[in-house]
């Protein structure tokens, strides 16, 4: 077995040709052309070449948006494996920096003045355990372990780095590379290396839980690929090298998971294909009796895999939506009829079948689903239908689908693609809103002002507070389209503002009839003489089209006239992504003003002469 990007499909012939081309290119195509040579199967070598281009072609940003920082410190040597993290990173459209500590000096450049200087975004703590534990006495009892002060210096470090930086911390978990004295009941020898690291992995979890921290988690790695495709105990006596070079792209691409979690990066929503995808046969062709799925075969159980699988991950947030060359009388049929289809229509918040090609039907569903088509998955068993929407929708993530629908599950769980650093209310309940939101659409059909105005919404805004941070947060830092400034927010940076007096925060809520949508919206302004800035307005695209962005100004423009507010004064910055909220503030009634720095626009809105609409269909509280 060996850690390559397993899911992804391979690289062209023409590698090299394609990559000195895309250097040649001007910036916005030249991104976006390393950007598609980064989604295949590359190895070390290839994933050095590219990111020498990257490095070279952009040092200090790229056309998607401005680069993100991470320092890398940790205890042994760690320079080898900067090009994975990079090219990870530019596998989801991220421009990162990485700057490397010295061998073994992360305790004293951690919030020294050289990384205050740099200001990371993201500190990776990699600490082997020799060096955080100790030889130890193996046979010493368990109070002698000394798991407690490792975690307690542990804790210690992430809190300097957060202080210095105000930055998201990564802390790799412990490689389990202590050779066991007891073999399988090595944890009867507390004592040992061995037993120590496993019992600190354990801790670790529930300490990065608790402090915020996001968790590498290598021990999993391990688990799945096996010790030796990470650790070479050559590599490790003549150059310290704790993870191998040849697990580089991997390494990679694993931290860049969690640095593009916490940018709104991860995928939103899984689409499936059905005949022989969700299904084994063809329900236009075997009929229903023929279709292989369920109890009783090794090939139904297969099936019924994905079907689990796709089920926990609407559990967890993650939208399903079915695109299928189909008729569609015939691919609803086994959703009702069929005894062991674990998925039920009801599952799905958008489902296309017809004979159009699935590159026009995927747009279809991203408009529905009113997502990025960035933040689509689509899995289809046929090779041809998988190339042909990677050549026409580059942004779909198209992973690389083993023929044994057995192993279709684990390849999108080894994908990552729905990484996630949290997980709040409104995740557990997105799928189901996304469904309700179906629903809605399906009602205002014929007369939107009437379903509106008949779905009973308020809409309920309030300060940031504790118990809101974590969605606020999340809402900030990956909403794209609806959001005017695309300014990202640390947690740290998001707390201090709630006991900033000049700071004006707002988390929106929208309920109706058919449920709550949770929080849905963010705004943070900022007063400046008679002006309140908006430096922040975001809201979740599921809610587009409810008129919602009008109520949100009118609890704006209120809480700012209660501040001594004479005008707000509204920013857009173009970010590439939300061209869709180019015209919001004319929309809203604001004037153009002098842009501002770098071409931003810049409108104000004169509140003695605002009031809200007369027509707006909810009831807007500020709480």
């Amino acid at each position: 077995m060996t850690a390559d990007l397993s899911w992804l499909p391979e690289p062209p012939l023409d590698f090299a040709a394609r990559l000195a081309a895309a250097e040649a290119l001007p910036d916005a195509q030249a991104w976006d052309a390393l950007v598609a040579l980064s989604r295949t199967r590359l190895d070390p070598a290839r994933t050095n070449r590219l990111d020498r281009i990257v490095e070279r072609r952009f040092p200090a940003g790229s056309p998607s948006g401005p680069a993100v920082r991470l320092a890398l410190l940790g205890s042994s040597t760690l320079a080898h494996l900067a090009a994975g993290i990079r090219v990870g990173a530019l596998r989801r459209d991220l421009r990162l920096i990485v700057s490397e500590g010295a061998y073994g000096q992360y305790r004293q450049e951690i919030d020294g003045a050289h990384l205050r200087a740099l200001r990371p975004d993201v500190v990776l703590l990699a600490v082997d355990s020799a060096d955080l534990l100790g030889p130890g006495d193996p046979a010493a009892g368990p109070e002698a372990a000394s798991i407690a002060d490792a975690l307690d210096r542990l804790r210690s470090l992430w809190a300097r780095a957060r202080a210095a930086h105000g930055c998201t911390v990564i802390q790799q978990a412990l490689l389990p590379t202590a050779l066991p004295l007891m073999g399988s009941n090595e944890h009867r020898m507390p004592g040992s290396l061995a037993a120590r690291t496993a019992r600190l992995n354990a801790a670790l979890r529930n300490a990065a839980a608790e402090d915020g921290v996001d968790l590498l988690a290598l021990d999993d790695a391990v688990a799945r690929w096996g010790l030796d495709t990470w650790h070479d105990p050559a590599l490790w006596l003549r150059a310290r090298q704790a993870v191998t070079p040849a697990a580089g792209p991997l390494y990679g691409d694993l931290v860049a998971r969690l640095v593009g979690a916490r940018l709104g990066r991860s995928a939103k929503a899984l689409v499936l294909d059905l005949d022989d995808t969700l299904w084994g046969g063809t329900i236009g062709e075997d009929g229903l009796a023929g279709l292989v799925v369920g109890q009783g075969s090794a090939a139904g159980e297969s099936f019924l895999a994905l079907q689990s699988y796709a089920r926990d991950l609407a559990h967890r947030g993650i939208v399903l939506a079915i695109c299928s060359k189909n008729d569609p009388d015939l691919a609803r049929r086994p959703f009702a009829e069929h005894p062991d289809m674990l998925l039920q229509l009801s599952d799905f918040a958008v489902v296309v079948a017809n004979w159009d090609d699935k590159a026009t039907n995927l747009r279809r569903i991203a408009g529905e689903l009113r997502l990025g088509l960035d933040a689509l998955v689509f899995v289809d068993d046929n090779p041809f239908e998988r190339a042909l929407v990677r050549e026409h929708l580059p942004m779909v993530a198209v992973p690389e689908v083993p023929d044994e629908p057995a192993l279709v599950a684990r390849c999108l769980s080894d994908a990552g693609y729905f990484e996630a650093v949290t997980l709040t209310d409104e995740d557990r309940g997105r799928a189901r809103a996304y469904a309700r939101d179906g629903a809605r659409r399906i009602l205002g059909s014929t007369d939107l002002a009437a379903t509106l105005a008949g779905l009973g919404m308020r809409l309920v805004g309030r300060p940031f507070d504790a118990l809101g941070l974590p969605r606020i947060v999340q809402l900030v830092n990956k909403t794209n389209q609806f959001n005017l400034t695309t300014r990202r927010l640390r947690e740290a940076e998001a707390a201090a503002l709630i006991e900033d007096p000049a700071a004006l925060t707002l988390q929106l809520r929208l309920t109706d009839r058919l449920g709550d949508n949770g929080v849905i919206a963010v705004a943070i302004g900022r007063l400046a003489g008679d002006d309140l800035v908006i430096e922040t307005w975001l809201m979740s695209c599921r809610v587009i089209g409810r008129r919602v962005e009008e109520g949100t100004l009118a609890v704006l423009a209120a809480e700012a006239a209660r501040r001594g507010a004479r005008r707000l004064v509204g920013i857009f910055r173009p970010s590439g992504r939300n061209g869709m909220v180019a015209d919001l503030y004319p929309r809203l009634g604001f004037t153009a003003d002098a842009p501002g720095p770098d071409g931003e626009g810049r409108w104000v809105l004169d509140l003695a002469a605002y009031a809200p609409p007369a027509d707006l269909p909810m009831v807007v509280e500020a709480g």
